[in-house]
Formats: structure tokens, sequence, C-alpha cells
């Protein structure tokens, strides 16, 4: 049974829709990409899987479970956290206090030793642990984006987009990271518009058209597929 089992998805804006019958499957331990083009629909699934973005027709299973209309709050106590696209840190808190937000709702955690660990993940927020979040570089931000959802400790994490807008030497990083966490065997469900870096770290992918998933196959098989190197590769 997969970890998280999303069959004949579809999801509206008003009139429009946006998702056409979507069938995803992330099974634990995989890192799953999902590739396509700006307003493809990548970041409207992860909302659905979030709780955030209204199901129209559909159905998503966690760990078995039908969630489809649990609310946004109880499939974070489930074990689903999403990192959004653009950071959306708190600006005017402290790196240290960002962080104990995504503990918030954990029981009988032990903050320091999960404090300590993001720390060892990315030693620049300790140094800035007392900083206003707002005052770290776009870089900075994204890796404190993911250590506050770390914090949650989550069974599947959503990353959305987390390279836009960074530089080349940090995009590095942010996906050494990435693979560090798969190595740990964090279950991730990775949108990216950088589809090269995706594919090449993913177990399996997906290709998204206007809504709909257009291919789907091993990360290493995608990067070779012709249609996808032309389309979204470049080459």
């Amino acid at each position: 049974m997969p970890l998280l089992e999303i069959t004949g998805l579809k999801s509206h804006y008003g009139r429009i829709e946006a998702l056409h019958g979507l069938d995803v499957a992330v099974e634990a331990g995989e890192l799953v990409a999902l590739v396509g083009a700006n307003g493809a629909g990548k970041t409207t699934l992860l909302r659905c899987i979030s709780g955030v973005q209204p199901v129209s027709a559909g159905r998503l299973r966690f760990e078995g479970r039908d969630i489809t209309r649990a609310r946004a709050d109880r499939r974070v106590k489930a074990g689903i956290c999403q990192v959004p696209e653009g950071r959306q840190v708190f600006g005017p808190l402290s790196v240290l206090d960002n962080l104990r937000l995504g503990a918030f709702r954990r029981k009988g955690a032990d903050p320091a030793a999960d404090l300590q660990r993001m720390y060892d993940l990315f030693p620049v927020l300790a140094d800035k642990r007392h900083q206003p979040a707002g005052t770290l570089s776009g870089g900075q931000q994204q890796m404190l984006a993911i250590a506050r959802a770390l914090m949650a400790d989550p069974r599947l994490l959503l990353l959305d987009e987390p390279s836009m807008g960074l530089a080349p030497l940090l995009v590095a990083e942010i996906f050494a990271v990435i693979q560090q966490l798969k190595g740990q065997g964090v279950t991730i469900f990775l949108v990216e518009q950088n589809a090269h870096a995706a594919l090449s770290i993913a177990d399996r992918g997906y290709v998204m058209e206007t809504g709909r998933v257009v291919l789907s196959d091993s990360g290493q098989a995608l990067v070779e597929n012709p249609r996808v190197r032309e389309a979204y590769l470049g080459l």
C-alpha cells in the first residue's frame, strides 16, 4: 500500500478545472519528483494534498486512510508537512522561534534534540538563530523553511519549488540536503521546475501538463526520455 495514494483527483478555481483526474502514488521512503511548466497545476496538487485547496472529485489516501475531506491541521498531525513556494517564513520572528513553531503540534518531543539536528543539517541557522528570519538571504530562508517543516517530524515532506530564485551554488546546496534527507529515509514529494536536478535524484517522477499527468517512470528513465529532454531539460 502506498504511503500516499491519489486517484481521479480533480480541483477547481471557480468554474475553471485546474486538475483533470490525476492518479499519483508515493511509496514510503521514496523521493518522487513532479515536474512541469508554470501553470501545469503542480502547486495546486500540493495544496490539495495539504488540505488548503478543495478537491472537486477523486480520493486521497494517506497510510490507507481516506483524507480527502480532512482538515489541513489534521493532515499535519497525521504527518504531512509542506514547505511552500516562496518559503513564507515568519519574518519578524527569530530563526529559533520559526523552528519552534514547526514542532507546535508535537507532543512529548525533545525540542533541544530536534533543534540540534536542524543546526547540524543547516549550520548557518545555528549561527543566526537569534536573528529575525526576514533578515536572512533567500537561500537561508529556504533552509529555514525546510528545517521548520522537519521539526514536525513529517511522514511525508512536500517541497514546492525549493530552488526558486536561488543562485546555482545555493541550488546545489539545497539539493544536496534533499538527497541527505532521502538517505535518512524521509519520504519526499518534490515539485520543481528544475527538472534535471529533480529527476536526477528522484526514485520516480511524474510529468504534468495543463492539469494532467502525461508521463510517469523512474527518475533516470525520464531524464533519458527524448520528449522530456526536449521539453523540460533543454537538450
